[in-house]
């Protein structure tokens, strides 16, 4: 089966309805698809809906797990460092993508910023503030660890 057929159609028919751009993904497990979508940006007003956002949410729900360690992504597009967080996140293993993240410049999709941001040449992109340390929020790790005690 060609898994990145199935990105690049699901991306159509998400154009087509004015879900999103460009952009389309594939997640398979085995032989199994477990989802084949487009980006949803516009559709749910959402910045984080990127197609590899939309199929490792999907494939999470499906698989009632957060472990997609045994599946594979097949993206139209080489994933952001959004994207890239969650599919390391997820333990995904595999990427094929097929344009580059200067094809999606040359069209207007450019990620430079948060590329340039997170190899540290760019700090303009946000102001991160550490605030100092809070009673309230250091409960937390303890109010975890309790309430996962077996």
């Amino acid at each position: 089966m060609d898994y990145m057929k199935l990105a690049v159609d699901a991306t159509i028919e998400g154009m087509n309805k004015k879900f999103g751009g460009p952009f389309g993904a594939t997640i398979v497990r085995g032989d199994e698809v477990i989802a084949a979508v487009s980006n949803t940006m516009m559709r749910d007003t959402d910045p984080s809906a990127h197609a590899e956002m939309v199929a490792i949410r999907e494939a999470c729900k499906k698989l009632d797990t957060m472990d997609l360690s045994d599946c594979v992504i097949y993206a139209t597009c080489e994933p952001c460092p959004m994207c890239m967080g969650a599919i390391i996140w997820s333990g995904v293993k595999e990427v094929h993508y097929c344009s580059t993240r200067d094809d999606a410049k040359e069209h207007g999709f450019s990620d430079i910023h948060l590329r340039e941001y997170f190899v540290g040449h760019d700090e303009s992109v946000v102001n991160m503030i550490k605030v100092e340390a809070r009673e309230d929020c250091d409960h937390l790790w303890t109010h975890f660890h309790e309430l996962n005690k077996k």
